[in-house]
């Protein structure tokens, strides 16, 4: 098959076609600044194991602590 000055125009004329079909991917920046809202409750509990002893003279001597 021989290529005629017709199918290279055609040819040429349909890859130019084709190539402005090149789907584009854009990234940008959003306008509005991003915000995390973090809603986090915090609960802990604090044991102290004393021995006896000192249970008894922390009873009786209040004014320590």
């Amino acid at each position: 098959m021989k290529m005629t000055p017709i199918r290279v125009s055609l040819l040429a004329f349909s890859t130019l076609i084709l190539s402005g079909c090149v789907p584009r991917i854009e990234v940008a920046a959003p306008k509005e600044p991003i915000t995390i809202n973090m809603n986090v409750k915090i609960e802990h509990e604090i044991l102290i194991k004393a021995d006896k002893d000192v249970e008894a003279l922390l009873n009786s001597r209040s004014d320590v602590f």
